[in-house]
């Protein structure tokens, strides 16, 4: 039975409208990274970028490299827009995204992560096949239909994302409003809004309304009886996260998912203007049925299994910030620390400290006070960045940090050499101190 209803055969006017907005808004968010400078204070000006442990192989391009990169994918989003190669210009994009997912991450937010798997997934449909250049150059690949697991692979993604984000929400400093206060205080010179977000009710409005807003929107848009009320609260709900929080195309684009909610027929009427089709159901080999099932079975067991690491890992992830990236734990938490680093050079002994404006800009230090593997590769950056002048050196930090209202805690061991440590991707690093139980119990 789940066979029939995954591989039946259903109108794809949701996927191919999808399409152009996926598209349209993936090119608006290359094109505006380099009209807002992001490319610049990001990639370009900083001496060297916090890679993922791992991948520091993948660095930014010198000169104007980034920027000649950034115009190729928003040039690939607008071939995506109006389908054009479709399948070599998503796949570009994709493997583009990545690299800067991959290159940088001291601007890291959970939209980018979403933004690279999705790209992915859109490479592998059939979102070319109709109101596309490719169709109308090569009417043979033309088709008005589609298999229903696609559209139920994007339906299912974003129920694992807000679901996880609603859970993720369920914890002291959200729930006693502390963490919406904190994160409403830098937004007190905005216009008009400014004082209004500074009201004790409405960070318990805010607090609440996210809780059950991630929980209940994917089950609400699929629901008949309660898609329209679902659509106009999503509208509400997304347009206070652009204007309020500034996170980019992330609103626009969960907007966007929403024509996979509605019937094809009504997503035909809106947006392609076109008579009702009629669906041939065609039977697809029974082989790819089994590799579609596998693979697509393999990759949810990932998305479902990769969020809840933390719990594998020892300590609170809101201190240490293990399993913290790619879990949908989005807004939790604001972190500070004060960090100093010593350098002892193993030959003569002599030690010196390190001036952070030397290496870093205003950004990275912030990250470099508070966040572990941020000051491990740094650690791992002066190593060889001593090398390079033929001094074999150690390094040891002593750093304090605090988690949202929390007071400052000992963060690092003060006595571990950091370049001589290895990182330990799937379990607890030692020398992170243990959490305050006094916070810890707070939070």
């Amino acid at each position: 039975m789940l066979d029939q209803f995954l591989f039946k055969k259903i109108d794809n006017a949701q996927l191919i409208v999808f399409r152009v907005f996926y598209g349209l808004l993936v090119a608006a968010e290359c094109f505006g990274a380099i009209a807002t400078g992001w490319v610049r204070k990001t990639l370009v000006e900083p001496k060297f970028t916090f890679s993922f442990i791992g991948f520091e192989w993948i660095q930014p391009l010198p000169g104007s490299g980034m920027y000649i990169y950034f115009v190729l994918m928003g040039i690939l989003g607008l071939l995506i827009t109006v389908g054009y190669k479709y399948r070599y210009s998503a796949f570009a994009f994709a493997f583009m995204w990545t690299g800067v997912y991959l290159m940088q991450k001291t601007s890291y937010n959970n939209h980018y992560y979403l933004l690279m798997l999705l790209a992915y997934i859109m490479a592998f449909l059939p979102a070319g096949r109709d109101f596309s250049l490719d169709a109308k150059i090569n009417p043979k690949v033309q088709s008005n239909s589609m298999f229903n697991w696609i559209r139920w692979i994007i339906i299912l993604q974003l129920f694992i994302v807000y679901t996880y984000a609603s859970v993720a929400k369920l914890y002291g400093d959200w729930l006693d409003f502390s963490i919406i206060e904190l994160l409403m205080q830098s937004k007190d010179d905005y216009f008009l809004i400014g004082d209004f977000l500074q009201q004790k009710w409405v960070h318990k409005i805010v607090a609440y309304f996210g809780i059950f807003f991630d929980l209940l929107i994917v089950p609400a848009l699929l629901w008949k009886p309660t898609r329209k009320i679902a659509f106009a609260l999503s509208i509400f709900f997304h347009l206070f996260n652009s204007i309020v929080f500034q996170i980019g195309i992330f609103p626009y684009l969960s907007l966007a998912f929403i024509v996979f909610f509605f019937p094809p027929q009504t997503i035909r009427n809106i947006f392609l203007k076109r008579k009702e089709v009629v669906i041939e159901d065609t039977d697809q080999p029974s082989k790819n049925r089994k590799w579609v099932l596998v693979i697509l079975g393999c990759y949810f067991m990932a998305q479902l299994l990769l969020p809840l690491r933390h719990h594998m890992i020892k300590d609170d992830v809101l201190w240490t910030e293990e399993g913290h990236r790619m879990s949908w734990r989005m807004m939790l938490r604001s972190r500070s620390g004060i960090v100093h680093f010593k350098i002892i050079n193993k030959k003569t002994g002599e030690e010196s400290k390190v001036n952070l404006d030397d290496y870093l800009t205003k950004k990275q230090k912030r990250k470099v006070a508070s966040y572990p593997d941020f000051t491990w590769q740094f650690a791992q950056y002066l190593k060889k960045d001593y090398a390079s002048r033929g001094e074999d050196i150690q390094v040891f930090v002593s750093c304090k940090v605090k988690v949202n209202k929390g007071k400052f805690h000992e963060f690092i061991d003060p006595k571990v050499d950091l370049a001589g440590t290895p990182w330990k991707h799937l379990s607890h690093n030692d020398w992170i101190r243990p959490s305050s139980k006094e916070d810890s119990d707070n939070r």
